[in-house]
């Protein structure tokens, strides 16, 4: 006879749920406060969210953030499929530990550090700061994760079915592409998510490669929240934990309906 969970383990579950989502549903909550105090509830109001669609600078952060977020992400997942193939059909060849420590150091490399680099790299070569170098930046950031996806998905492979393909006549980049892609298109969509995500969330690497006409939605936040909290950051946090959340379901829909 099979027994039901204990007390003790439902209610762990219960409390490291709501110690993840309860300060994202507070926010949401709180973003339809009609009280201009962020912890005092004054009634149900979507008051914030018009005065959000009337601030012009917080709109084009929220353009800025959006735009760098897709075009670094897309590059890093070029760049990591590319990266991964290297790596996973490459076999030993020369350099290979190199590509590899270069491609892994974002991992581990504290992001002040990285953001200082990078800043150093972009004064040396004469670019002037703005939305390309914090493209270049979080795409640099990015290419790791991007790579460990990929490279994972792409070692479990079954190769005989691109070799198949160039046995028929097919060149070895059009048998990758037709083949190989799409079989591992789930990986690549998920590490392209997960890049955009981190993009959407960083702070520190924007603040050191940015300049005017080039400030992130983080960056905008972070230099209101210093001078107290406005109820409109409640609300742009909603649209975006909604603008995430309905890619990530749909993302999923997408991976069910082609398993079925």
């Amino acid at each position: 006879m099979r027994r039901g969970p204990s007390v003790f383990n439902l209610a762990s579950v219960i409390l490291g749920l709501a110690f993840l989502y309860a300060p994202i549903v507070i926010l949401v909550a709180y973003s339809f406060n009609a009280s201009r105090l962020v912890t005092v509830w004054g009634g149900f109001s979507t008051r914030w969210y018009a005065a959000l669609f009337r601030d012009e600078q917080m709109l084009a952060s929220v353009w800025v953030t959006l735009r760098v977020g897709v075009i670094s992400a897309t590059l890093a997942t070029v760049l990591g499929i590319l990266a991964a193939a290297a790596l996973v059909r490459g076999g030993g060849f020369r350099g290979r530990t190199v590509l590899a420590g270069g491609v892994y150091a974002t991992l581990v490399m504290p992001e002040v550090i990285l953001g200082l680099s990078l800043l150093l790299l972009f004064v040396a070569a004469g670019l002037p700061r703005g939305f390309w170098t914090v493209t270049l930046s979080h795409a640099t950031l990015t290419l790791a994760y991007t790579t460990v996806v990929i490279q994972a998905r792409l070692a479990t492979f079954d190769i005989s079915l691109e070799e198949a393909a160039q046995d028929l006549g097919c060149p070895p980049w059009k048998a990758f592409a037709l083949v190989t892609l799409p079989v591992i298109a789930p990986a690549v969509a998920a590490a392209w998510m997960l890049a955009f995500t981190l993009s959407l969330d960083d702070l520190v690497i924007a603040s050191f490669t940015s300049g005017p006409g080039a400030t992130t939605l983080p960056m905008r936040l972070y230099s209101q929240v210093r001078l107290g909290v406005d109820p409109k950051i409640n609300a742009v946090s909603t649209l975006l934990i909604g603008l995430v959340a309905t890619g990530v379901i749909a993302v999923y829909l997408v991976q069910q309906r082609k398993r079925t």
